[in-house]
């Protein structure tokens, strides 16, 4: 018998890569000795930076996974690869990993942000159009039915001649719209089988009407991917990490958000009789159903000024208006009720704390939202604000300074020191998006931001010179521990 050398097989294990690399579930282990190796020897490959606590994370993982199984199957030459981040930090902060999971997808050694969805089909979807033709062309109805089968949804274009402008159109968007398959049929025959007409446009689904026909006038690239969107989501989203990119990335910026609880039968009781209002508004509002019995949904509730006591209950918010809220005159969860969020009717619902009898006993003034303008605008008073939150520990770590600060200037007139707890009391002129934040407010009527050292000196230099000196902007931090402490958006709201 004729033996291999040992270093032989080693090599014939560790063709492709140059050192063998090491899976999970059929995933690529990287790190910073097998990292450049692996991405310069691949022609496509996507990566997820994750850190091992992180929910969001857990969440993906199966997905991920069952993304790559898929892959392998079908024999593709895309690979999925993941990097424990808190292990490579030098990796994460070459690739500008600020957050968990971030997944980039590296074509022959470039990277680019990858922005799909979290489910394995969205994740195989995004990678077969970032890395094949915009649409599939099919050229039997036998094998369309079976891509039909396969997807949750699918976008047809029926185009026997390529060369019209809608027919351009949808190839267009079809190569800009990353998480869905398109597919072109050409041949008569098979449109017909399909029953469908030259030049329609159709959405196939698993769910509510499992056929969607484009039906407008006008067909532009804008109009088709707000189109494509709308209809490739349920009347009604549920809320979760794998909805949520869908839901604040998405085309339409308001949103209708109804607070229910599964537990007590919410969800049966009431959105069958809400279907028909969404249905009539899913061009302008996204209506979203929140479960409020799950635990990392307490950070919405939180968001809104909400008590699990008020459910069930609705909310609009308005992404382009900084995520202004809006908030029925009723809780009555009903269609009418709903209706009344859709009829522009509404003023912006402004979170507010009772106005404390001693807010002016102590040095640093106490202010809510009620007593914010009558204080900060008071044109011969120099006020500073500290907008903050009671769960930030910066702000924790701020109060003695600030303490300090205030008792510098409290024999001088002029001059104000104040706090506001800005979770609990919004303003419509000032939006605050990290904790702590701190403005000086002028007898002249500008708004100055301090950016320096939270020190006693520098601040106390900053309020003395009416906010022109003193306000260095503070060092760039890499480690998430020093940063500042952000309101929760998108994938956390």
């Amino acid at each position: 018998m004729r033996f291999i050398p040992l270093a032989v097989f080693i090599t014939l294990l560790s063709v492709g890569f140059g050192d063998e690399v090491p899976t999970e579930d059929n995933v690529l282990v990287l790190s910073k000795s097998n990292f450049e190796s692996v991405v310069t020897t691949t022609n496509y490959i996507l990566i997820e930076f994750y850190a091992p606590w992180c929910g969001h994370c857990k969440s993906l993982a199966p997905e991920y996974a069952k993304a790559a199984t898929t892959l392998k199957e079908e024999e593709s030459p895309i690979k999925l690869a993941k990097v424990d981040a808190t292990q490579e930090q030098e990796l994460a902060e070459n690739y500008g990993v600020r957050g968990y999971p971030t997944l980039k997808f590296f074509r022959n050694g470039s990277p680019i942000d990858y922005t799909g969805g979290r489910q394995a089909d969205d994740i195989v979807a995004w990678l077969k159009k970032k890395t094949g033709p915009p649409a599939t062309t099919v050229s039997s109805a036998e094998q369309a039915k079976e891509l039909i089968a396969a997807n949750p949804v699918i976008v047809f274009g029926f185009f026997p001649d390529q060369e019209t402008e809608k027919a351009k159109v949808f190839l267009n968007v079809a190569g800009l719209v990353d998480d869905h398959v398109f597919v072109l049929v050409t041949d008569e025959k098979v449109i017909k089988d399909l029953e469908a007409e030259a030049n329609d446009v159709v959405i196939f689904r698993n769910f509510e009407d499992p056929r969607i026909k484009y039906t407008e006038e006008a067909f532009d690239e804008d109009l088709f991917k707000r189109w494509v969107f709308v209809h490739s989501l349920p009347l009604i989203v549920e809320f979760s990490h794998e909805t949520a990119s869908k839901i604040f990335g998405g085309e339409i910026k308001y949103h209708l958000l109804l607070f229910l609880s599964k537990k007590n039968g919410h969800f049966d009781k009431y959105l069958d009789e809400l279907k028909p209002v969404a249905k009539n508004y899913r061009d302008k509002i996204m209506s979203v159903a929140i479960d409020t019995d799950e635990d990392d949904h307490q950070r919405i509730l939180e968001f809104f000024g909400m008590k699990k006591e008020e459910v069930p209950s609705a909310r609009l918010i308005a992404l382009e208006q900084d995520m202004a809220k809006y908030k029925p005159a009723t809780d009555d969860l009903t269609a009418n009720t709903v209706e009344s969020f859709f009829a522009g009717t509404l003023k912006q619902h402004l979170l507010s704390e009772d106005l404390p009898a001693d807010w002016a006993a102590k040095p640093v003034k106490v202010l809510v939202a009620s007593n914010f303008d009558e204080v900060v605008f008071d044109n011969t008073k120099t006020v500073l604000v500290e907008f903050y939150a009671p769960w930030c520990g910066h702000c924790k770590q701020l109060v003695p300074i600030y303490d300090k600060l205030a008792e510098h200037f409290e024999k001088d007139d002029d001059v104000v020191i104040a706090k506001i707890d800005a979770t609990a009391n919004e303003l419509e002129h000032t939006k605050i998006t990290s904790f702590p934040t701190i403005k000086l407010y002028t007898k002249e009527n500008q708004v100055r931001d301090y950016n320096g050292e939270r020190t006693l000196s520098a601040m106390t230099k900053f309020v003395e010179s009416n906010g022109e000196d003193g306000a260095e902007p503070v060092p760039s931090m890499s480690d998430d521990d020093d940063e500042d402490s952000e309101i929760p958006v998108k994938d956390e709201l």
